[in-house]
């Protein structure tokens, strides 16, 4: 498992999941099909990302393709930090 994986399954665990089963969250579910995070736990999640990764989340990049699922938080900010080398 990668850090960033590992990392973000932990933060939506720690801050989203009360007492469910973080295993049972698979790598391409959605997070607002599935209910685990609204649009208030979208802002803590870019929170999280802009302070872990020190990345700036812009407000046209606020879109499901990129922040709805573990696989593409993954992609995404792997995608960021490409752009700051």
């Amino acid at each position: 498992m990668s850090s960033i994986q590992s990392d973000i399954r932990n933060f939506v665990a720690d801050n989203f999941l009360f007492g469910e089963d973080p295993e049972s969250l698979h790598n391409d579910d959605s997070f607002l099909e599935t209910g685990i995070i609204d649009s208030t736990g979208v802002l803590e999640l870019v929170a999280f990302i802009e302070d872990k990764y020190s990345v700036e989340v812009d407000d046209d990049e606020l879109v499901p393709e990129n922040l709805d699922s573990i696989d593409r938080l993954i992609n995404f900010i792997e995608s960021k930090l490409k752009e700051l080398k």
